[in-house]
């Protein structure tokens, strides 16, 4: 694994600092009337955008829209009060949509029930065992591939209500549905069709010309509006599910049996994992948008914490949401309280605005979730693996995202990440056989001929230039740390130069790892210098756009002529 060839930066904290709410730490560095001005412009605007979207994720995922709602509130309000993440936004998301509806197709919704509170005491357990930073190890291929094949399953589940198919029980399998589909073409409802598509389009002339206006809530009341006006005949949430109740429901103890629980294992193993990963990738990505850190130990027990106490409500799997966490944080949000305010607008909105639901159309929810999934889509992404990456992480994607469209997400994870443990033992081995080639003496002799800079290279440093040597493979495994290297070093350097003589391979997390890294100095204006970069590691880079040619970093043939382009 990389190392970093630097003064050792040891926590001093005592281990119960890992699991301070960041809500404690912000009223503790002070919070006084403009941040709460702030918190609620930012809850009320993300409230906005989650009402539709919980209602429309809970149908998706085969229940009644309330448990959505209901899920928002409970989970939303705990994850922001007591997780590690100062801008996090949790709630029902579209990566639980494939497993909620398996669940509750298989073992019922009271299996549903069982299962979040099972995986939420498998949250709390693993945040306490410290295993948060474990679960960043995920590797990129894996990820990318599975949340595709998310996005595909979502997007085929909505086909009925886009085009107001009269179709019955839909099967769960992916071949079976679209065959399904297929045979009820000819039920095709213009009207329904109608007011899916305009909600669509409405939606994404939005998002380009009036940003800030929240175009899922826009389109859902103009939805609504047009099919009460004209008397279309679509369904909507009241036709079908008979409208939303306007409270909470009381907490309940759900019926536990050992069998029970045993079957439902993999399932809360499931929920579990998706929601530690996805909540550990939103906090990543708030992260980077604002400079802070997050404590993922903390996290994972908030998310915990929220699980649970959502399946005693009732509701569904929760975790952080990266979209709705992205517009707290455009929206100006100071702390926690923002998400804790999202949760409280929710609830004023269920208690004052209830009946209304009743007239939001199907069609309209089912247009915001084939955003929802082309969003989750990341076809950039997906696109950039398979032009630029190793071969072998394209195979990680594709095997991944056919696994999750066709089989099963549980399958389709730990195939995936057996696979790339399975790669990166391969391409360790011929390492291994290269570094055979030269025996002791040669290494010693390189060791002897080296510069005395080599040995103590802080000497020569200029002033605002900072230095790291890395060593090792620059794999999945130590990518996350490659993403806070210019957090250790306090303020942001003029140059920095990053050695990679001793760095033998790369694999497409490295890469975007190192990626990251660049954009995070670019916007501090720091100039990055990459020094000793191996043939095989350049090809991978160049492959994937960070290359010679790149003009956000320079490369260095060695040390010397590192610090003499930092001097420019």
């Amino acid at each position: 694994m990389a190392e970093l060839q630097k003064d050792d930066y040891a926590a001093t904290s005592p281990a119960w600092h890992l699991f301070v709410p960041k809500l404690i730490t912000t009223l503790r560095q002070g919070y006084g009337l403009a941040d709460l001005r702030q918190d609620v412009v930012a809850g009320l605007t993300v409230a906005i955008v989650a009402l539709p979207l919980a209602m429309a994720l809970a149908i998706a995922s085969g229940t009644t829209p309330d448990k959505g709602l209901v899920t928002a509130v409970i989970a939303g309000f705990l994850i922001s009060a007591v997780g590690g993440s100062r801008f996090q936004i949790g709630g029902p998301t579209g990566a639980f949509v494939v497993v909620v509806f398996n669940v509750i197709e298989q073992h019922g919704y009271d299996g549903l029930i069982l299962a979040t509170l099972m995986a939420g005491i498998m949250l709390i357990v693993a945040g306490f065992a410290r295993l948060g930073t474990w679960i960043k190890y995920i590797p990129e291929p894996v990820v990318i591939g599975f949340t595709a094949g998310i996005a595909v399953v979502i997007f085929s589940s909505q086909i009925p209500d886009f085009l107001g198919l009269s179709v019955g029980e839909v099967p769960g399998d992916f071949i079976d549905k679209l065959q399904v589909f297929w045979e009820a073409r000819d039920t095709v409802t213009m009207a329904a069709f109608s007011v899916a598509l305009g909600s669509f389009a409405l939606i994404l002339l939005l998002r380009r010309h009036a940003p800030k206006v929240p175009g899922f809530l826009v389109a859902v009341i103009g939805a609504s509006i047009a099919v009460a006006l004209f008397n279309l005949p679509v369904d909507t949430i009241g036709s079908r599910f008979g409208g939303i109740p306007n409270s909470l429901p009381l907490p309940v103890w759900p019926e536990i049996t050992f069998e029970r629980a045993a079957d439902l294992l993999p399932s809360a193993f499931t929920i579990a994992f998706l929601a530690g990963v996805e909540s550990l990738l939103s906090a990543v990505v708030a992260d980077g948008m604002t400079g802070r850190r997050h404590r993922s130990n903390c996290e994972l027990v908030a998310q915990g914490v929220a699980n649970s106490a959502s399946a005693l409500f009732g509701g569904l799997p929760a975790t952080g949401a990266i979209a709705r966490t992205a517009t707290n944080i455009r929206a100006g949000a100071r702390s926690p309280v923002s998400g804790m305010l999202h949760a409280v607008f929710l609830l004023l909105f269920m208690v004052l605005l209830a009946p209304l639901a009743s007239w939001v159309p199907l069609a309209a929810l089912a247009a915001i979730l084939v955003i929802v999934a082309w969003n989750m889509s990341e076809s950039g992404k997906v696109w950039h693996l398979l032009q630029r990456a190793p071969v072998g992480d394209r195979v990680v994607m594709v095997l991944t995202f056919l696994l999750t469209v066709l089989v099963d997400l549980t399958v389709a994870i730990q195939v995936g990440v057996v696979l790339a443990a399975i790669l990166f033992m391969h391409r360790m081995a011929g390492l291994v056989a290269v570094n055979k080639s030269n025996g002791l003496i040669e290494e010693d002799l390189d060791d002897f001929r080296r510069a005395p800079e080599a040995y103590d290279q802080r000497d020569v440093l200029l002033p605002g230039v900072e230095v790291f040597r890395l060593s090792g493979p620059l794999f999945f495994g130590a990518a996350a740390r490659v993403r806070y290297l210019l957090d250790t070093v306090g303020a942001p350097p003029r140059v920095f130069i990053l050695r990679m003589r001793d760095v033998p391979m790369i694999d497409a997390s490295g890469a975007q790892a190192l990626d990251d890294l660049v954009q995070q100095c670019q916007k501090h204006g720091t100039k990055v210098i990459l020094t000793g970069v191996q043939p095989e590691v350049s090809e991978v880079l160049e492959r994937m756009d960070l290359g010679p040619t790149n003009s956000r970093l320079l490369y260095a043939r060695n040390y010397d002529h590192a610090i003499a382009l930092a001097a420019n």
